[in-house]
């Protein structure tokens, strides 16, 4: 249960409803984590466009290695909301349940590959202890598995803005929608 107000759809007017609808006409359904920012409008709007550049525009790193990135944040953040959001988008590119499961479970090492594997202990350990990449340089981990420095700004993107919405959703108590969250256009 949400631990500040929240407009519904239903009680959305003026700018707020024309955000709402306009997330429910590209992305199929309204997800919590926009509701969050009701008393806010203008925080969704600048939250979309943020994360449509750093989810959407043209990098070297694909769509389903940034799916892999937000997940692996999330997971290691322990964002059930926001793991099963993006577990659901990364295996639209994998297609495969049970690899996901594994993923989610932590056998990355049994389900990933070299490349996805830095990129997934480069997001972790960011996570988890961004202190340490103040003196210690971790990008040399993604170097080595082909990344350039547009890749590896991009993966510390994707690490940072699942950070941010991780804590937005752990701290203010969204809950996973009743559908699961399926539904999405991704």
């Amino acid at each position: 249960m949400p631990r500040i107000e929240v407009i519904s759809h239903a009680d959305a007017t003026g700018e707020l409803k024309d955000i709402y609808d306009g997330l429910v006409k590209s992305r199929g359904q309204l997800a919590r984590v926009h509701q969050i920012q009701s008393l806010r409008p203008k925080s969704i709007t600048a939250h979309m466009d943020l994360y449509m550049e750093i989810m959407y525009s043209r990098s070297e790193l694909s769509r389903a290695d940034r799916e892999l990135l937000g997940t692996a944040v999330s997971i290691a953040n322990g964002c059930h909301y926001c793991t099963r959001h993006h577990g659901e988008a990364l295996n639209k590119y994998w297609k495969d349940d049970a690899r996901l499961e594994q993923f989610v479970q932590g056998e990355w090492e049994t389900v990933l590959d070299a490349r996805q594997l830095a990129m997934a202990e480069f997001a972790k350990g960011l996570t988890q202890n961004p202190a340490a990449h103040e003196d210690q340089d971790f990008t040399d981990t993604l170097r080595v598995h082909g990344l350039s420095d547009a890749a590896i700004l991009d993966a510390v993107l994707v690490t940072a803005y699942f950070n941010f919405v991780n804590r937005m959703v752990l701290s203010l108590g969204i809950e996973l929608e009743e559908d699961g969250g399926k539904g999405y256009r991704y």
